[in-house]
């Protein structure tokens, strides 16, 4: 477990009113947007800034309710598919990335389209294609039917890239030349899962190849990380994220791991305050598509039933950033 980092962050602070019990809140950091999310978000704001209202956008920018209805509100418009969007708007691409087939869709259509992929999923795009360039069968590491795995299995010729999910799909792999094969990742995975089933796969594929780095991004391990630093000293650990939110997901499995109970929420007012009876020591933290003001709104919340202590525990400083589109940032 990484050792937590001492922070000014860290200082006790105290919140709640006189004559509620004391409740220990220990709050993990990182925690909440990463980089990738930050960047997808603030494309869609500056598109609709520089275009004007409505900038379509396909499939939700990031898992998180919170943060598509705030869009919505600037005159964003979701859809699933390229056919639902209109002639002459702008389209934007979710951070999840999508299948090669979808610009390949918005160019016949002469579409104006803006990619918010994030740039690690991008990069692992690029590791798919120089692998399939080589001639090796890849063998992709990820959960089935996320949008970042349709995106990735979509850059490559079908029949090219083969989904495992779990150790036992490792066992049960026919390849048809097992001696050339190489394995990449989705980045949201959880990295002791993961670490599993690499392990297998090494195993039973011994020339198979991975990527030169980790596949599973810098935020997703240092979310997990600081939620194990927290987990093992709380009875309860609340995951601020939405359920089909992979990082948020893996970070309540992470908590339980630990000997934690934990439960993923979306707002303040899913709190079940039975969760919390007896309970003297409460984990926080949030998944990487959700917003610090869900944080604070979870964290005012708990405070109408407990006079609040809350600690911040620093397991890792983040200051990655990505660049935005040149369209978006150069004058028109």
């Amino acid at each position: 477990m990484t050792a937590p980092l001492t922070s000014p962050e860290t200082a006790p602070e105290t919140t709640g009113q006189s004559g509620l019990p004391p409740l220990k809140l220990l709050i993990a950091a990182p925690r909440g947007f990463c980089a990738g999310v930050d960047r997808a978000i603030t494309i869609v704001e500056l598109a609709l800034e520089k275009y004007g209202a409505p900038v379509y956008v396909r499939h939700e920018i990031v898992h998180n309710k919170y943060v598509v209805d705030a869009l919505k509100q600037k005159g964003a418009i979701f859809v699933e598919t390229l056919g639902e969007v209109p002639d002459d708007v702008p389209v934007v691409f979710s951070a999840h990335g999508v299948p090669k087939a979808v610009p390949a869709k918005a160019e016949a259509r002469g579409l104006f389209y803006l990619d918010a992929t994030c740039p690690l999923v991008s990069k692992v795009h690029r590791q798919a294609e120089r692998n399939v360039e080589a001639g090796r069968h890849i063998i992709f590491v990820g959960h089935a039917g996320h949008p970042e795995v349709i995106g990735t299995m979509g850059q490559v010729p079908e029949g090219k890239m083969t989904l495992v999910e779990t150790v036992e799909d490792v066992e049960a792999l026919t390849p048809q030349d097992p001696d050339n094969l190489a394995f990449l990742t989705q980045t949201t995975l959880s990295v002791d899962d993961t670490a599993a089933i690499v392990t297998a796969l090494q195993q039973r594929f011994p020339t198979i190849i991975g990527p030169k780095g980790e596949d599973i991004c810098y935020a997703t391990s240092n979310r997990q990380a600081a939620v194990k630093a927290i987990a093992a000293e709380c009875e309860v650990v609340l995951v601020i994220g939405a359920p089909n939110s992979s990082n948020s997901v893996r970070l309540r499995e992470c908590a339980e791991r630990e000997g934690a109970r934990a439960y993923l929420i979306q707002r303040g007012d899913e709190i079940d305050f039975d969760w919390l009876a007896n309970v003297t020591t409460l984990g926080l933290t949030a998944g990487a598509s959700a917003p610090e003001i869900l944080v604070r709104e979870v964290i005012d919340q708990i405070a109408t039933r407990f006079t609040v202590t809350e600690e911040t525990v620093e397991t890792a400083q983040e200051k990655m950033i990505f660049k935005l589109p040149r369209s978006l940032t150069e004058d028109a």
